[in-house]
């Protein structure tokens, strides 16, 4: 198994990582998030991280 020594802390979701991705998935989706997407948990990832 890889040690996981050198690793990095994981980055927070911010709001405005998740806005830029939920409006790229919106966009390829003709304005639709659809549930349970990545762009969906980003942006619920991001509200709770953001409290």
């Amino acid at each position: 198994m890889a040690s996981k020594a050198n690793a990095k802390p994981p980055t927070p979701m911010t709001p405005q990582v998740a806005q830029r991705i939920q409006s790229s998935t919106a966009k390829t989706n003709g304005g639709n998030v659809p549930k349970g997407s990545f762009a969906a948990r980003a942006t619920s990832s991001a509200a709770k991280n953001n409290k």
